[in-house]
């Protein structure tokens, strides 16, 4: 009972944390602040957690998990190419539109500390080489076009994230201020970017 009692209380401040950094950042939030969004004391929350840093990397690390999952098995699977960018699109945007808050998170901690959340991906195991790897078997094969894979994966995710991280923009500017219109264009846009990028690198 009393483990069960802890993992409650941890997940609620995780939760906490969680609202709290994605309004405010790293910089602008406040132990005392996430303290009281989880409904503890402070000396409770240093118990857990004993610096604001030590819960900032445990929030952006379950971020992460969230962002990227599953992408070694995603890299190794004997896939075609086509159907890899076709579950990446779907699989991604489906993520960002359940979370839509991730895209801001990131970019604010991307310009407030980029060596750090490197060392956090890397940390869970990401190897960019070898996502670099795989795009260029498959131009060696012949199955896409030559080209510097950098470009193709910073086309996809740049796709990808801007319509969530500008969603409340776009929304108001083309879709009349309705978020019902506005997410199923998303829904449609994760066979639109599948296209499109397919279109792009795939040998005629």
């Amino acid at each position: 009972m009393e483990e069960i009692r802890k993992d409650n209380t941890e997940e609620k401040i995780l939760e906490a944390a969680r609202t709290v950094f994605t309004k405010k950042g790293m910089d602008g939030a406040r132990m005392q602040e996430i303290a009281d969004e989880a409904g503890i004391n402070k000396a409770l929350l240093h118990y857990y957690f004993r610096s604001k840093q030590k819960l900032f990397e445990a929030i952006f690390s379950h971020v992460f998990k969230q962002i990227f999952p599953d992408i070694r098995s995603f890299i190794q699977a004997q896939k075609p190419i086509e159907e890899k960018i076709k579950i990446f699109s779907a699989r991604y945007m489906e993520l960002l539109m359940l979370n839509p808050y991730l895209p801001a998170f990131l970019l604010r901690e991307l310009q407030r500390d980029p060596e750090f959340l490197a060392s956090v991906i890397k940390s869970q195991g990401v190897n960019p080489g070898e996502l670099l790897t795989m795009l260029k078997a498959e131009m060696g094969s012949g199955q896409i076009k030559n080209m510097d894979p950098r470009e193709l994966l910073i086309n996809l995710l740049s796709l990808i994230i801007f319509p969530v991280a500008a969603g409340p923009l776009l929304q108001i500017m083309f879709f009349g201020d309705d978020p019902d219109a506005y997410n199923e264009f998303l829904t449609r846009r994760k066979e639109t970017i599948a296209t499109f990028i397919l279109h792009s690198i795939l040998v005629k």
